[in-house]
């Protein structure tokens, strides 16, 4: 798509939104009633982004390769002495009152491990692989295409779900530092919703259903609850071609902090091929985020197992050095599944050259925002 078009294209979206009536927002945040912390986080985000991009890893004090906390500190920090700068968690199972989540992350561990994060000066962010309230099956039980309608309101399992987002609540009103304040954590639900593998996907749901089970859920989670540190994020699949499909599913400018996408490089593929689509998604991921002042960050991706050693600094360093994007989170080093990691480790093929990326300048760990203190009310 052209910039001409595309720029037709979003004011287009931005007449449609300014004709739905809202309450106006004094805050840079979604959430009008965000912490001051919530809203120097934003910002300070935003700011970042003229220096690099952060990296991201899922799990990552959790566990890793050939260990499991408390034994090591982390997969990245024993290759390059850093940490990530983003630490990605996921709540799947909260919602049933589990103990651990989906992965066998203890929960506890988890809340111990964010406030922990934050002490230390970098950012969390959470998925939620919800299962399935309608039929009682995994986040990936698809044989309904009756669930989101089911817990929107007046819906049969609506007074379910509450109880799911009260749990859900219940966890992030508990992630306190060390002056009892709320800690930001970015939110991230309902992700790769064009996809069709989780009950929320596209297929199994309208596009005004999708967005009135964000509606819900936002508007429950800060008004309801007051759940007022959480910066929200939208984030698709890479299945989109133009902004038109990307935000085919879009809540509003009202109900999102964040704006990405998932991409993954698939067995088979390139990597001159999947670095091509992935900075041409970016470029267009961040046409959109500019023009409506949100944040453009790859919410997720990785190539499982890495097999290319100069993956790190041809693919992923060169597909966003030019962009301002503010973020890549790298999926996680399954400690249960030998073939399933995303990030190197002390051996591995692409270490020396995930050193090479460490040591780029556009390229930001928790060394290079932590003197900054991204929770202050500054904007370097």
């Amino acid at each position: 798509m052209k910039k001409f078009n595309i720029c037709l294209f979003l004011a287009a979206v931005l007449l449609l939104w300014s004709c739905t009536p809202v309450l106006e927002s004094k805050v840079p945040t979604a959430d009008n009633q965000a912490t001051a912390e919530t809203v120097n986080l934003l910002l300070n985000m935003k700011a970042l982004t003229a220096k690099g991009f952060m990296f991201g890893h899922q799990d990552d004090l959790a566990y890793g390769i050939g260990w499991e906390a408390p034994e090591g500190p982390s997969d990245i920090y024993l290759l390059v002495n850093d940490y990530p700068a983003i630490f990605g968690w996921d709540l799947g199972h909260i919602e049933l009152g589990a103990e651990q989540n989906l992965d066998g992350v203890s929960f506890a561990s988890m809340k111990q491990w964010a406030i922990q994060v934050h002490a230390m000066g970098g950012i969390n962010t959470y998925s939620w692989h919800a299962d399935n309230p309608l039929t009682g099956g995994s986040t990936w039980d698809i044989s309904s295409s009756d669930v989101v309608r089911s817990v929107l309101p007046f819906g049969e399992k609506h007074d379910l779900y509450l109880i799911w987002l009260d749990r859900l609540a219940a966890f992030f009103l508990d992630l306190k530092d060390e002056s009892g304040l709320p800690i930001p954590v970015i939110f991230r639900p309902y992700h790769e919703h064009t996809g069709n593998w989780f009950w929320w996907g596209q297929v199994h749901c309208t596009s005004e259903e999708f967005r009135e089970l964000w509606h819900m859920t936002f508007h429950y989670l800060k008004d309801t609850r007051k759940v007022n540190n959480l910066l929200w994020a939208y984030s698709p699949s890479d299945n989109f071609k133009s902004l038109e499909e990307f935000t085919e599913r879009y809540p509003g400018k009202d109900y999102v902090d964040i704006v990405g996408f998932d991409m993954y490089q698939q067995p088979g593929q390139t990597s001159e091929h999947f670095a091509a689509r992935l900075k041409d998604t970016a470029s267009l991921l961040v046409d959109f985020a500019v023009t409506l002042d949100k944040l453009p960050a790859i919410t997720e991706m990785g190539y499982e197992q890495v097999p290319d050693p100069v993956w790190w600094t041809t693919v992923v360093w060169a597909s966003f050095k030019d962009l301002p994007v503010s973020y890549a989170l790298f999926w996680r080093n399954a400690i249960n599944r030998p073939d399933h990691y995303y990030a190197p480790y002390p051996g591995h093929l692409s270490q020396d050259d995930f050193i090479r990326f460490y040591e780029l300048p556009e390229t930001l760990f928790l060394s290079d925002i932590e003197p900054e203190n991204v929770y202050d009310s500054h904007s370097f």
